[in-house]
């Protein structure tokens, strides 16, 4: 006979661990099962890499900064419990030409909801921020609310919290197969069967599998970041050197954003990636080693805009993006009316959405508890979609 739960979380990575924690510190009578078909943490997702960027002046699009305003203080709340550091305040600066959507669409989301901030010109640029070196038409946007969170500390936080709130969480386990219907929840892994009445789906790169019937691509790209050990340490310190990033584009023409991060005791160099969709690969056999062709351009684009902070390789790793259609998350519950009261799911954070990680697992677990969120999620929804069938 299957074992039964009141709720099964497919994937306990980021939003997964939080969301087990969630639920729990809302309804502690609630009995969860969290499967992860790896350890909690892993480096076979899109959480690891020591540290990843929290952002107020959300140039994706602006109805993300009320859930920033609400990640922040959640963030802090999980602080608390854990009594770990996680969220770092070290400051943003994203820069480009005027007309980049980094720089216009983070002042027109600052503008729009009042966010501090500060417009730096080339040469106000120069003098406060000597470290880097950009085009002569460059200005730069700087906001304080911003910095890093250490994303395995994250994971193993909320993954700690919510065991000891008495989520069961099953390491090494891989869903094969689930179903849902008025009856409830079924699903069958390598090891057992479970049933519950609420399933939540938080899979990641593998979300796109275990949900094709929803008819939306999610796909999954190959991405690789490269941490640098530079000559000199003192400039790169987080209390000279922000979180950033730099939209090289012109004419309009997206082509991605480097960043990167200041230097912390956790990290073994300089950190810079490109954030933009890499090579599609498939989760089960992409090639997880980083090869000198995947960190050249790294190298390139450190020495180009950060000349001091290029020193020799310490360490490079591949991650995965799992990219909606349109760039945007999706949080929702199923469109299938036979299983729309019972399953809930959150995928396609294509490469932003570990800052959010802690109001997404307040969301999950208000839908799945209490049928809808208090967080203003309605612009993530699968409605955005219909067109396309």
């Amino acid at each position: 006979m299957a074992e039964k739960f009141d709720i099964i979380v497919i994937g306990v990575g980021s939003m997964g661990a939080a969301a087990c924690y969630e639920l729990l510190r809302r309804d502690p009578s609630r009995r969860v099962l969290g499967l992860e078909q790896f350890e909690i943490p892993n480096a076979r997702g899109s959480h690891h890499g020591y540290c990843r960027a929290f952002r107020t002046a959300y140039f994706e699009h602006p109805d993300y900064v009320a859930l920033l305003r609400s990640a922040l203080n959640l963030w802090r709340e999980i602080e608390a419990e854990t009594q770990t550091k996680l969220l770092h305040l070290a400051g943003g600066l994203y820069m480009g030409r005027p007309e980049s959507a980094l720089v216009r669409d983070s002042i027109r989301a600052a503008r729009l909801h009042n966010l501090p901030h500060a417009l730096l010109s080339r040469a106000e640029l120069a003098s406060r921020f000597p470290q880097f070196c950009v085009e002569g038409d460059a200005v730069g946007f700087f906001e304080e609310q911003a910095g890093y969170v250490r994303c395995e500390k994250a994971v193993q936080a909320y993954a700690t919290a919510a065991r000891q709130r008495g989520a069961e969480l099953h390491e090494f386990e891989c869903v094969q197969f689930w179903r849902a219907g008025p009856s409830g929840a079924h699903v069958t892994t390598d090891r057992d069967t479970y049933e519950a009445d609420q399933l939540l789906i938080t899979a990641g790169p593998w979300a796109g599998r275990l949900l094709a019937e929803l008819g939306v691509e999610l796909r999954v790209t190959r991405q690789v970041a490269a941490w640098l050990r530079p000559a000199a340490a003192e400039p790169f310190a987080s209390e000279r050197f922000p979180v950033w990033g730099i939209d090289p584009g012109a004419d309009g023409r997206p082509c991605g954003i480097w960043y990167g991060f200041p230097l912390t005791p956790e990290t073994p160099g300089l950190k810079i990636a490109h954030h933009w969709p890499g090579q599609p690969c498939d989760p089960q056999t992409v090639d997880r080693v980083a090869t000198p062709e995947d960190v050249a351009p790294l190298g390139e684009a450190m020495r180009r805009y950060v000349p001091e902070g290029h020193g020799d390789l310490v360490n490079a790793q591949v991650c995965l993006y799992a990219n909606s259609p349109d760039g945007h998350f999706i949080i929702d519950r199923h469109p299938d009316p036979s299983m729309h009261d019972r399953v809930t799911i959150a995928c396609g954070f294509s490469g932003h959405g570990f800052k959010f990680v802690s109001v997404v697992g307040k969301a999950l677990a208000e839908i799945v508890l209490e049928g809808r969120s208090s967080e203003p999620i309605d612009f993530l929804g699968l409605a955005r979609f219909a067109h396309q069938t």
